[in-house]
């Protein structure tokens, strides 16, 4: 099985039509735990493998950047109990994982309103982000504490401030100005969008990026995802025709 694998990764890193930029949809945890009368928080915990294999082969195939829908704006309206479970987990992760991305080269961002982030929560993030900032690999960004729209009215204020400033006029503002006051403005829009679990929606993830990329979508539950579904989306992409509003 593992041979089979790897002779697919090389397979995929030496075709034509790479996605430069992938980015994921998470979705099913809760679902997965409760299919099996697990807590939530369970089915976040058995995410962490899936995660581990998202980022572990996107690095192997030579993806430059990867995205992952870690923790939306309405997560924050779970329960006390889950959310406090999900920081703890992704400081767990943020340790554990460490390793193996610095192994692979990666290079940690992170994208959102992270200021409502707990302390300890920031600080882990903020301790990778600075242990792997000198890796010349994928790229690998948390969307956290994280909303589309946020991001665009956020954007939109950062603007309106520099027009009072008078370091940008009215009418000079367009796409790219805009696109210089996101969260992460070097980031390239998504080539490819993925989800897992069946929803067709977007769930205000990456809003003004998607706007061309192409959207691919499996009724795996992510706790059960596997390179197979990822080299799936990757040869689906590879066959459509990118049309760019055109």
């Amino acid at each position: 099985m593992a041979n089979a694998i790897e002779e697919q990764i090389e397979k995929l890193k030496n075709s034509e039509n790479l996605p430069r930029h992938i980015a994921i949809i998470m979705d099913g945890n809760g679902r997965w735990a409760k299919k099996r009368n697990l807590p939530r928080l369970e089915g976040h915990r058995v995410g962490r493998e899936s995660v581990r294999t998202a980022v572990r082969t996107c690095a192997k195939l030579g993806i430059s950047y990867l995205t992952l829908y870690t923790f939306s704006l309405e997560n924050w309206q779970r329960s006390a109990e889950e959310v406090e479970g999900l920081m703890a987990l992704l400081e767990t992760v943020l340790d554990v994982e460490y390793p193996e991305l610095n192994e692979n080269r990666v290079r940690l961002r992170a994208i959102g309103r992270l200021d409502m982030l707990p302390d300890s929560t920031r600080e882990a993030l903020d301790k990778t982000i600075k242990l792997l900032e000198k890796n010349d690999g994928m790229v690998l960004t948390l969307a956290i504490s994280y909303g589309g729209r946020a991001e665009i009215v956020d954007a939109a204020r950062r603007i309106a401030k520099a027009v009072e400033r008078k370091t940008v006029r009215v009418e000079d503002i367009d796409s790219d100005i805009f696109k210089s006051h996101l969260y992460d403005s070097d980031l390239p829009d998504p080539d490819l969008l993925f989800r897992t679990s069946g929803e067709m929606r977007v769930s205000n993830f990456l809003l003004w990026q998607i706007a061309y990329s192409e959207i691919y979508v499996t009724d795996v539950l992510w706790p059960d995802f596997r390179e197979q579904e990822l080299f799936d989306s990757i040869t689906a992409y590879q066959k459509r025709e990118r049309r760019f509003g055109h």
